[in-house]
């Protein structure tokens, strides 16, 4: 592995843990600022806030990315999340930690940043497997930082946003010292403030011929997405009587074998089979894994799929692959930012979708949650179909 793509997995993978380090503790932190009973409606609107500033800023950051290089933009975004989770540290009213969660979803927008500095210094044919590695950093980090918020959480509920602050920093550091520039920007092209605006990028991506469905496709995967993170744990207390311990350990080994299935397979996958193949081989594992647990009366069968599971991880980063042949290169960190802010939106929209769907059919089934997840899957078929693609390389070869 070279070093530049080492260096941007291992700042994706600090960023992911530093995210997820605050997860654990964050209603028990409004709690203390708030001193209310019920702080379901603040957590759902920290959320919110966060996903939201995302999907306006993913499109403005991967814009200014082309304009000024990427280093630039992923330096001062990192050094704005370093002081933000600093401050958020020791914020003792509500209204400074709503300010800075707007802070740090905005600074978290530097992943479309990231990922066309992938599309930088990746060929073509290596890109699914590389995005591939992208998001089973981005996975690992997930699974580490919770963990480790949990645990320092208990010893001082404000201590992960200042190990938080030190990831970031690190962070900081690693690319200003050994991250080399990907592709300098054209400081002599036109730019007003026109061209911060979020909604033109995504005019600009529904314009290029090809790309509307591949958009399409990018918000349905990431909207089914939100469905485990929303219902997991609810289902698995309804469901089994699971305890805490067991929905965590469910959840790490959910996260493992999507890690270790994104790190080692879209590559070979997407090279054999070609990129819509690969998308329907992805959507195929994960429907038939969420019917089993669907109708499961046993806990053990949820671990028993995972490995079927982890197999659905490999549609996206073969989607994202093939999105990224829609644009030329000096349009890859707008393209980034828009797919970004997709992901951004369905962060908004789908714990909404998926939280009103569980307490409508909790009475009835816990787990037809899982059903109405695979039907909403089913309404990217006929998108897919009539996407065109090239044949897979073991074909052309």
């Amino acid at each position: 592995m070279n070093r530049p793509l080492f260096v941007i997995l291992a700042a994706v993978t600090l960023d992911a843990v530093g995210i997820g380090l605050i997860f654990p503790i964050l209603p028990r932190l409004l709690a203390e600022v708030t001193h209310v009973a019920d702080i379901a409606p603040y957590v759902g609107v920290m959320l919110a806030l966060y996903a939201a500033m995302q999907f306006i800023f993913s499109p403005v950051l991967g814009l200014l990315s082309d304009r000024f290089g990427r280093r630039p933009v992923l330096l001062l975004s990192l050094a704005g999340a370093a002081v933000d989770y600093l401050l958020m540290a020791f914020a003792p009213e509500l209204w400074m930690l709503v300010i800075g969660r707007a802070i740090a979803g905005l600074s978290s927008a530097n992943m479309a940043v990231a990922t066309a500095y992938i599309t930088d210094i990746t060929p073509e044919e290596q890109r699914a497997r590389r995005f591939g590695l992208f998001h089973a950093m981005f996975g690992i980090g997930f699974i580490v930082g919770p963990v480790l918020g949990g645990f320092l959480g208990d010893i001082w509920v404000r201590a992960p946003f200042i190990a938080a602050a030190v990831l970031n920093g690190l962070n900081f550091a690693l690319a200003l010292f050994v991250l080399p520039e990907s592709r300098p920007g054209d400081r002599r092209a036109a730019f007003d403030l026109k061209s911060l605006n979020p909604f033109l990028p995504l005019r600009w991506a529904l314009g290029l011929k090809g790309l509307l469905p591949l958009i399409g496709l990018f918000f349905i995967f990431n909207f089914v997405g939100q469905m485990y993170g929303t219902a997991w744990a609810l289902w698995g207390q309804d469901a089994f009587q699971w305890n805490g311990l067991m929905i965590g350990l469910s959840l790490g080994a959910f996260g493992l074998f999507h890690a270790g299935a994104q790190a080692f397979l879209p590559g070979p996958i997407t090279a054999r089979l070609g990129e819509r193949k690969a998308m329907f081989l992805g959507m195929a594992c994960e429907c038939l894994s969420l019917l089993a647990i669907a109708f499961a009366t046993q806990g053990w069968v949820v671990f028993a799929v995972m490995p079927l599971f982890a197999l659905g991880g490999v549609g996206v980063p073969a989607l994202q692959s093939l999105a990224t042949q829609q644009a030329d290169a000096d349009r890859q960190g707008q393209l980034q930012g828009v797919l970004a802010s997709v992901v951004s939106l369905a962060s908004i929209v789908g714990p909404l979708f998926f939280a009103a769907v569980y307490f409508w059919v909790r009475g009835i089934s816990p787990g037809l949650i899982w059903v109405v997840g695979v039907a909403v899957y089913l309404l990217a078929i006929p998108v897919i179909l009539r996407i065109r693609t090239r044949p897979p390389l073991s074909a052309t070869a």
